[in-house]
């Protein structure tokens, strides 16, 4: 149980740095919009390409809640071992494979990676680097715990 709740806490923080990145994109003109808007808006109910109201506050949620559950995953694969960063970059870019060359075409919410715009999967898998990465390491710093750091 342990193992859940800090990689729930790692996934939702590595989230935050990732949406930095996905943000900057966006603001760079790399990306139109953000993709759990995007995804959040195929599932409400109506035309899945048009905007409707609530779109970005479930994308948000969604977005977080998906971090946090994949740094659960992390976590419960790994138990009480380090997780060494080097697989937690690798971790974050499987994430993005499979969702944007994977489930998110295939439920035709935005095109695959391969034959998307160039800004938006240079951006989104910038964005996963920066989420396995920093989920790594907070996984790591939440296993050490503070007592162990002086």
């Amino acid at each position: 149980m342990r193992n859940l709740v800090r990689g729930a806490v790692a996934g939702a923080g590595a989230t935050v740095m990732m949406s930095v990145v996905m943000l900057t994109g966006q603001r760079a003109g790399l990306m139109p919009d953000q993709p759990p808007k995007r995804i959040a808006r195929a599932v409400l109910p109506g035309h899945r390409h048009r905007p409707k109201p609530g779109e970005r506050a479930l994308g948000t949620v969604a977005h977080f809640g998906f971090g946090a559950v994949c740094g659960s995953l992390l976590a419960l694969l790994r138990r009480e071992r380090r997780v060494p960063v080097t697989l937690g970059t690798g971790y974050g870019l499987a994430i993005w494979l499979v969702s944007y060359q994977g489930w998110v075409p295939g439920f035709g919410i935005l095109p695959p990676a391969s034959g998307d715009r160039p800004g938006r999967p240079a951006v989104m898998a910038a964005g996963h680097v920066v989420y396995g990465t920093v989920l790594a390491v907070l996984l790591n710093r939440l296993r050490r715990g503070p007592e162990r750091e002086a």
